[in-house]
């Protein structure tokens, strides 16, 4: 189970966006990689080329490079700080009456799940 999902918040602690704050728009599992939003800003050079409706498309446009999972921290809902993730074991139930083991993480700073 991943420590950082999409959609989280997280604030990144190394690298030159250090202190910033953003939601995870993709986490990209093969290479450890995640794309934050508002982090990690490239300028991209694309084809200029026509859409269908006749204009134009292309040209210099800023986007949201990747950068690594290990230089990121899932922020704590209540306390609004960074923390670290951990996995707790809760018994649940299925439909049929049979017992089933989940995985649940949660915030190690407050305890409050995520």
């Amino acid at each position: 189970m991943a420590r950082i999902k999409k959609n989280d918040q997280v604030i990144v602690i190394a690298g030159k966006d250090k202190g910033k704050t953003g939601r995870v728009l993709k986490v990209i599992p093969e290479t450890n990689r995640v794309i934050v939003e508002g982090v990690g800003r490239v300028t991209k050079h694309t084809k200029v080329g026509q859409s269908a409706n006749g204009s134009r498309t292309g040209g210099i446009e800023t986007v949201e490079a990747s950068i690594h999972a290990s230089n990121v921290m899932l922020v704590d809902p209540e306390t609004k700080q960074r923390t670290r993730v951990g996995f707790r074991l809760e018994e649940g139930e299925r439909p049929n009456g049979r017992k089933r083991t989940i995985r649940v993480r949660y915030a190690k700073k407050s305890g409050k799940d995520v």
